[in-house]
């Protein structure tokens, strides 16, 4: 092959890009018909808090907005009973 030819390649799988659609996420909450998100269900919550202790935002959870300020509500709740922590234990570690 010449340099010519293998310049065309190149420039062939350059040019391919694969699209691929994302899955609409659908809030958890309204697919399972639940009203009420309850500050008491610690293992719900934990869902929604990362391992640094902060809470999910919309566009990572999926979550509507209705049912993101519940959730906020009661991780908040939770917290202040300290069903949940503030800041996990990993930060302390380092």
């Amino acid at each position: 092959m010449s340099n010519n030819d293998q310049k065309q390649q190149g420039n062939n799988t350059q040019q391919r890009r694969f699209y691929f659609s994302r899955r609409k996420k659908v809030c958890k909450f309204c697919e399972e018909k639940i009203d009420e998100i309850d500050y008491k269900d610690v293992k719900l919550l934990k869902q929604f808090v990362r391992d640094r202790g902060r809470i999910m935002p919309r566009r990572l959870s999926g979550t509507c907005t209705v049912h993101q300020k519940k959730l906020k509500r009661a991780i908040k709740r939770a917290r202040m009973l300290a069903l949940l922590p503030f800041v996990s234990d990993e930060i302390d570690k380092l």
